[in-house]
């Protein structure tokens, strides 16, 4: 297991998927750009935010769980994800912290026709699943992760994951009015990469452990 706290093994576990999970997601891009864009309409925003929650929570747990079964049946495989998830981590957080030197803004225009539920229902699932990225990160990278937390708690990562997920779209989508022009400034982006940088190598320390050192 990977904890950063004897006393609460869960808690710890719910805070690293809460910390990994919110790492990956907070960046700019298009399904960041588009529930921003719905939230500063007003238009469709419960549906919308729901629905990449749900689509967040639904594939983390399939790569927790389908990996979890891959890696109890090679404990080779599961320490080589290991290595190469805090590979990843690193290479992520160093991204971060050269993103932090040169930030750009999140903008998302309000103007535009609007979109029937069923629309902007589409384009949000094109957004998140049609991102290769999305199975990289949830699938396979928090997959992996999660999956070598012994049994009873990779509920808690898992809900953790899942849990920063849907912070994160709720702020986006009902905080659109008010987040919008701290989304504008680069500087935001600045701090807001630069803790990134910091947590996801403070993760791929844990990781690095748990794969050279064990459980």
């Amino acid at each position: 297991m990977i904890s950063t706290s004897t006393a609460s093994p869960a808690f710890a576990v719910f805070v690293q998927g809460l910390a990994l999970s919110l790492g990956l997601i907070v960046a700019i891009g298009a399904q960041n750009a588009f529930v921003l864009r719905q939230g500063l309409r007003r238009e469709h925003v419960g549906s919308v935010v729901l629905f990449c929650a749900l689509a967040d929570a639904a594939l983390i747990a399939a790569g927790v769980l389908g990996m979890a079964q891959a890696l109890a049946q090679s404990p080779g495989l599961a320490r080589a994800l290991a290595l190469a998830g805090a590979a990843f981590l690193a290479a992520y957080g160093w991204r971060a912290l050269r993103r932090a030197r040169q930030p750009q803004p999140l903008v998302a225009a309000a103007g535009g026709q609007g979109l029937q539920r069923g629309a902007a229902l589409a384009q949000a699932a094109a957004f998140t699943l049609l991102n290769p990225h999305v199975y990289l990160d949830t699938v396979l990278l928090v997959g992996s992760i999660g999956a070598q937390q012994p049994p009873p708690l990779r509920g808690w990562f898992i809900a953790g994951a899942s849990g920063a997920s849907l912070g994160w779209f709720v702020l986006l989508g009902y905080g659109a009015r008010w987040l919008a022009p701290w989304f504008a400034r680069p500087r935001s982006w600045q701090v807001l990469d630069g803790l990134i940088g910091a947590t996801m190598f403070v993760l791929a320390a844990l990781l690095l452990r748990h794969a050279l050192v064990g459980p």
